[in-house]
């Protein structure tokens, strides 16, 4: 008994389905020989929807198990993401013209036109997805780098589609065209390796002990926290100045992408303090200034 009206009521569950889309197949819109109904606008509609709502679901679990992939560094995870994009996405369309049952064939007469149209009006875009994704293959430059493209300097943040991202040490976010990283003279300070070497002029009088003032820029260097040990820093005796003996402190830090500027002030800051101990003086320019003519009113000042 229970059974007979479970199958009545699927029945009538079914009886009322057809009825609603016949009903809103019913409704419809004629142009021309193309009819447009209400049922073939939601089916559109939801398929849409659908396939968004997978497409997204199964790309957040691809970036998930990439991510979690200890195979890969940053730059090839980053290049498996994007590639696995491409791949989704372009699936998702193919299975969403099946599923419609679109014509493509129907864009047949306007493709040479659109095509031509779409091929200039995105050369840029798609030459720049093209760059990045050679970039990110050939790995001259990836997230965490530290590069200088013209007048930008700064670490690359991200990687995009059409442009890496490049913050400065002014916190300001440059994007650079991936293109421009493929055809410009590009500095990449952690290609290879990390370690970059920094320069930091010091000029003492005639009157100091050189070897005294090598041995305390030496020890004021190592006790700068960012300098590294090894290489150990060195000091060069650089030249004899018209003012000065001018040094040049060689340090080596392992982090670039933290500013280069605030490891000199830390060393003079410390150079400076242990000469004041030492009484080893700074020079500065002087210049003596001699009068030929005195003018009348001064000189007659001057004898009073």
């Amino acid at each position: 008994m229970a059974q007979a009206q479970a199958e009545e009521l699927a029945e009538e569950a079914v009886d009322t389905t057809v009825q609603l889309f016949g009903n809103l197949d019913e409704i419809a819109i004629a142009i021309g020989d193309y009819r447009i109904s209400l049922l073939e606008v939601l089916t559109v509609v939801v398929t849409v929807i659908l396939i968004y709502v997978i497409t997204r679901a199964v790309l957040w679990g691809v970036k998930r198990l990439i991510k979690r992939t200890s195979r890969f560094d940053p730059a090839q995870g980053l290049l498996a993401e994007k590639l696995a994009t491409i791949v989704t996405i372009a699936l998702a369309f193919l299975v969403g013209v099946d599923l419609l049952g679109f014509d493509l064939s129907a864009l047949a007469v306007f493709s040479g036109a659109v095509g031509l149209a779409v091929g200039f009006g995105l050369q840029k875009t798609f030459g720049n997805l093209i760059a990045g994704i050679i970039l990110l293959m050939d790995r001259s430059v990836k997230p965490g780098d530290v590069i200088v493209v013209g007048d930008t300097f700064g670490a690359i943040s991200k990687i995009g589609t059409r442009a890496v991202s490049v913050i400065t040490r002014d916190g300001k976010e440059h994007l650079i065209p991936n293109e421009l990283l493929m055809t410009e003279p590009v500095e990449n300070w952690s290609y290879s390796s990390r370690n970059v070497r920094v320069q930091i002029p010091v000029g003492v009088s005639y009157a100091c002990d050189i070897d005294r003032v090598e041995q305390i820029l030496i020890e004021c260097t190592t006790a700068c926290e960012r300098v590294l040990e090894a290489p150990k820093p060195n000091v060069w005796l650089k030249e004899f100045g018209d003012n000065s003996v001018n040094f040049e402190i060689q340090a080596w830090i392992r982090d670039p992408e933290a500013g280069v500027g605030n490891v000199r002030s830390a060393v003079l800051k410390k150079v400076w303090w242990r000469f004041k101990e030492e009484g080893i003086e700074i020079p500065f320019p002087q210049r003596d200034v001699y009068l030929k003519t005195v003018p009348a009113a001064l000189g007659a000042e001057a004898s009073r």
